[in-house]
């Protein structure tokens, strides 16, 4: 009997099973794909931050320590694969005479390496010009001497004196803000910028130059083996540290570690916890929704099913064997569809990734696979297995006769309770308590291995999705109960005269077709808010990588050149369509130093884009006339204000320093608006003014930066030019080469492999939602058409009947989905906003892809009404029969 139902089965309920299949296969792959592919992310944020790390521990000497008994200490340290060496002596200046003309700095420092050096910390120097060994003049200390290969300098060396080097080469030094670290420092302390001065010393030479100097230290830099890490960031980050605290402990207080490993797996741990918590807000609900799918396309084949378990009750089977037959039926649905899912995650994986399990280890892979398969045969068993079993218990053999769906069942339970109202408050109630500006979704603290996440910020969007689905659920029911004048209104050009038939068709079933309208709005909503929160999170990556840089190239100038505007023109190579100056100074506001940028107001916008959300008291386009209008005004940082109460118009005097007296001299300005965030400005307190202003002010016209215009293309390559005819004079950074460095993990692999994987499923999904329910509701209603050919239907009304049907379905799910989407996408960008660095002024809306997922879904709705059509102009006795 098993063989003889299943064979029945697939012969003639195929398309019934194809579709449920396809919920379980979408619902499996969807898990699968995006379980597989958030460990192999995370792998990937590990491997990428312990490659962006040059020197892994910088181990401090303490004073009085033996640098040689510590040194053998750290090398048998378990991890450790070299340790070497490394002298610090800090300088008093350094001077340089060439072509007749002398030039000073002020103090430095002095760099000790031992040979081998660059072999075992490849990162740390990149040679620029002259020799790679010997000595080597940083690239800002050889701008400042203006010195260069073969020239002689004089160190100032404290305790010492005077000590003359010849200048072998100039290098630059990537790693400079955790070479020049200051081991030990607390970390709450602001960070301190590396030297401007810095010369690097073969050790012998060093030991020699140095020897009774009395700002010399030691540190050791180690190279540790972390081959052997766990591949999630935080579990790694949590070995390295303990391993760092065993070391200081050991050393019994003559050791202070820099952790410099540990500090790039603290950031890489907080970018993996956010695309964890990405998984969840962005793909757990395509699971769901799968599953949805799943239940729904089961429902459609409800009234059939009860119409066969009441005939086999009737030829004297037994609720043991009907049972099984059930099973057999949620069996092939659940082993079949689960397969299909995890083929499609393989192939997922080998079309995007190049490998099926998306870079996984063997066992994770395996693992989230078979998570995904059994989710698949337990949505199964839910959607066909457990109805079974109920109707079993509750319903007659007589009840199974009776078509449901009349007019007069009773209104949902929580529509009578009012859930979907409920819902909407809490979600509103929860999204104001998640997005506060206090509100951090993720805490970690620094130096801390626990890392806290405020999960019950996800209950404002998860509320807000099944209260939403429930109110549209209910405005349906209530449209298709209470406005059959206006239904037949709308179907009459498709129908003629059985309007009003099809008017009361539609009321009749409008639990079906309401349950059909919330599904396809879902399916769409989901697609929505993911493709939005994409398109905003790529646009706010692009703005941070162009606030950084400044514009499409930026060449700096090294601080203390006197460069002037005109110099603008040596710039215009090809390719390059505007150079603008901006200047850059230091002014004191009371006690607080702070950056001041001069710039030319009508003239700045054309080479970097400007956005109404860096300003706050006017649009860019006024403040920046205000700063035309009256060069005096000032734009100053909301910080700025609210520590020296300021009000548009006040008075604000800041101590600049006169080039011609090298003095500080106050200068007033008026505050006339407030900046958030300007191009190269760091992104705490600093001042924008006229340039004009500022060079009357202080005698000199010299450009910190000039930003250039490309267009958005070549940059690279007027990048590359431009450094070749600078050489050190100069530092030419470029946008792609920006982007590649603000970017975080999250924004250059994870979110955008996360997003693939979720906008494939979002089309899939609503072109299922809008297509396989409706074309299995019709198949259910073979009977009905059939009927009403009988009656005297003509095929034409027939056809508007599924039409108008279909429309109903398509416009008012669409409409839905699009508004429940647009809602969400706000909330997540809202309660998301760590992600984004700044925070958007606008959401960015993907139109094409939106587009293109609507057309699906109209597709799949208009192939279903088509097919329905088809089926109906079929001999009414031929279909009769069948029945």
């Amino acid at each position: 009997m098993i063989t003889v139902w299943a064979r029945g089965l697939a012969r003639h309920r195929t398309g019934r099973l194809l579709a449920a299949l396809t919920g379980i296969a979408l619902a499996v792959a969807l898990v699968a794909a995006l379980g597989s592919f958030l460990t192999a992310s995370k792998a990937t944020m590990t491997q990428r931050a312990l490659r962006s790390v040059s020197v892994d521990w910088q181990v401090q000497v303490q004073p009085g320590a033996d640098p040689g008994s510590l040194l053998s200490l750290v090398r048998r340290t378990p991890g450790t694969r070299a340790a070497l060496p490394v002298g610090y002596a800090r300088t008093a200046g350094f001077t340089a005479r060439v072509q007749g003309s002398t030039q000073t700095t002020g103090p430095g420092v002095a760099l000790g390496l031992p040979d081998g050096y660059r072999t075992l910390f490849p990162d740390t120097i990149r040679p620029l010009s002259g020799a790679s060994t010997g000595v080597l003049l940083a690239q800002q200390t050889a701008s400042n001497l203006h010195a260069a290969p073969g020239d002689t300098i004089t160190l100032q060396l404290p305790g010492v004196g005077s000590r003359q080097v010849k200048v072998d080469g100039v290098v630059d030094l990537p790693q400079a803000d955790s070479l020049f670290q200051t081991v030990g420092a607390p970390s709450q302390s602001q960070p301190t910028a590396p030297p401007d001065n810095v010369v690097l010393l073969p050790a012998p030479r060093f030991a020699a130059l140095t020897h009774g100097s009395t700002g010399s230290t030691t540190q050791l830099h180690v190279a540790r083996d972390t081959s052997r890490l766990p591949s999630d960031p935080a579990a790694a980050y949590t070995a390295v540290t303990g391993a760092a605290h065993n070391l200081e402990a050991r050393s019994a207080g003559t050791a202070l570690v820099g952790d410099n490993v540990g500090a790039a797996l603290d950031s890489a741990r907080q970018d993996a916890l956010y695309a964890q918590i990405l998984f969840l807000f962005l793909g757990v609900p395509g699971a769901v929704l799968a599953a949805a799918l799943t239940v729904a396309v089961a429902s459609a084949g409800g009234e059939r099913r009860r119409q066969e378990q009441g005939l086999l009750r009737l030829r004297g089977l037994r609720p043991g064997q009907i049972t099984r037959l059930a099973g057999l039926e949620a069996a092939l649905i659940g082993l079949l569809g689960g397969l299909a899912g995890l083929g499609i995650a393989a192939l997922t994986g080998r079309l995007a990734f190049g490998s099926a399990s998306f870079g996984t280890g063997a066992g994770t892979w395996a693992l989230w696979y078979g998570i995904a398969f059994v989710l698949g045969a337990a949505v199964a068993t839910g959607a066909v297995l457990v109805p079974a079993l109920r109707d079993l218990r509750t319903v007659t053999v007589a009840e199974t006769r009776k078509e449901s769906g009349a007019s007069g069942a009773r209104t949902p339970w929580w529509a009578r309770y009012g859930l979907d109202f409920a819902l909407l408050i809490g979600s509103w109630l929860v999204f104001r308590a998640s997005s506060g500006n206090q509100y951090a979704l993720v805490l970690a603290p620094e130096g801390v291995p626990s890392i806290s996440v405020s999960y019950w910020a996800f209950l404002g969007p998860a509320m807000l999705w099944i209260g939403a689905a429930l109110l549209l659920w209910r405005l349906t029911l209530l449209a298709l109960a209470h406005g059959r004048p206006a239904l037949a209104r709308l179907a009459r050009p498709l129908t003629a005269k059985l309007a009003g038939a099809t008017a009361a068709t539609l009321a009749r079933r409008r639990r079906p077709l309401a349950r059909s309208v919330v599904l396809l709005a879902l399916a769409v909503s989901f697609a929505v808010s993911t493709a939005v929160f994409n398109a905003t999170y790529q646009q706010q990556a692009e703005v941070d990588a162009r606030l950084t840089n400044g514009a499409d190239v930026t060449v700096t100038e090294p601080p203390g050149a006197h460069v002037p505007p005109s110099s603008a023109n040596t710039l215009k190579v090809s390719g390059v369509r505007h150079v603008e100056p901006l200047q850059h100074r230091f002014a004191y506001v009371g006690s607080d130093l702070q950056d001041l940028y001069g710039v030319r107001p009508d003239t700045i916008a054309q080479a970097t884009s400007l956005q109404d959300a860096y300003f706050s008291g006017g649009t860019t386009g006024q403040l920046m006339r205000r700063l035309t209008e009256r060069p005096d005004n000032l734009l100053v940082s909301a910080e700025t204000v609210n520590d020296f109460q300021l009000s548009p118009g006040d008075t604000v005097n800041l101590r600049i320093q006169d080039a011609r007296t090298k003095a500080l001299r106050t200068v007033p300005f008026h505050y006339a608006g407030i900046v958030k965030e300007f191009p190269t400005a760091p992104k705490d307190s600093f001042f924008i003014a006229n340039a004009t202003y500022i060079t009357q002010a202080t005698g000199s016209d010299a450009v910190g930066a000039f930003l250039l215009d490309t267009g958005g293309a070549h940059q690279q390559q007027i990048a590359a030019q431009l450094r070749a005819k600078l050489g050190t004079s100069a530092t030419v950074t470029d946008l792609t080469q920006t982007r590649g460095t603000v970017g975080t993990s999250l924004t250059s692999v994870d979110l955008a492999g996360l997003t693939r994987i979720e906008l494939a499923f979002a089309v899939l999904l609503a072109a299922g939602a809008g297509g396989l329910v409706l074309a299995l509701g019709l198949a259910e209603r073979r009977r009905t058409f059939a009927i009403a050919t009988v009656l005297g239907a003509r095929t034409g009304q027939l056809r508007g009947m599924v039409l108008t049907e279909a429309l109903l379905l398509a416009v008012t799910g669409l409409a839905g989905g699009i508004l429940i989407g647009w809602a969400l996408s706000e909330m997540l960008v809202k309660v998301l906003t760590g992600v984004f660095d700044p925070p958007p002024a606008s959401l960015a809306v993907p139109g094409a892809y939106l587009a293109l997922t609507a057309l699906a879904a109209l597709i799949a709705v208009l192939a279903a009404a088509l097919n329905g059509i088809r089926r109906a102009r079929r001999p009414a006795i031929e279909e009769l029969r069948d029945l």
